[in-house]
């Protein structure tokens, strides 16, 4: 810290739900991913465009949805989202999560508070499972999901082609709030 002013990585981390002006860093990030990621091999016209991004924020957002990003010093350092797992009646109780963290700053814990946030606000918001899919291959998020809870409920074997190889997914859960032990309250179909 020099002249009383911290340094760039002495600030705190905040997890904030994403405003629209968030929209081109997450884009950034998410390129990133498809290029040198496990995402490797869809093309940069399959990514969302920033409008796109936009609009499908603002959907998950009017259906109480979170879609969080994480800032230190006003930079966005990742960010994070759940949809509904199936679009049928039955599973409006869970939700499937996806996160993603700027190449340069993987490994200072901003997925674990990225995910944090989300398992409490999805808990908060009545949802009773988050599922996420893991590209096998993923040591780094597999550990996170495991020191979290979930738990690996199923293999996905060669359902991803990359690199020149095919890749296995693996599923993950874990039960929000109470879970699958009690009976859910009454949700109408415009709240989720």
């Amino acid at each position: 810290m020099e002249g009383g002013t911290p340094s760039e990585h002495e600030r705190p981390i905040i997890v904030r739900p994403s405003r629209d002006t968030d929209v081109e860093a997450m884009l950034a990030i998410y390129r990133r991913h498809i290029r040198h990621g496990i995402e490797e091999g869809v093309s940069d016209t399959e990514t969302p465009q920033p409008d796109d991004l936009r609009d499908r924020r603002k959907n998950l957002r009017n259906r109480r949805f979170p879609h969080l990003v994480a800032t230190r010093g006003g930079e966005i350092l990742g960010y994070a989202y759940v949809v509904l797992f199936r679009k049928r009646p039955a599973y409006r109780y869970t939700v499937k999560h996806s996160i993603y963290v700027h190449h340069d700053h993987v490994g200072q814990g901003i997925g674990r508070l990225l995910m944090q946030e989300l398992i409490d606000v999805c808990a908060a918001a009545g949802f009773r499972q988050i599922i996420g899919y893991i590209d096998a291959d993923n040591a780094a998020s597999l550990g996170i999901h495991e020191k979290f809870g979930f738990s690996r409920v199923g293999l996905l074997p060669g359902v991803a082609y990359r690199h020149g190889r095919w890749a296995d997914t693996i599923m993950v859960q874990r039960s929000l709030a109470t879970g699958a032990t009690t009976v859910p309250s009454p949700v109408t179909s415009t709240e989720r």
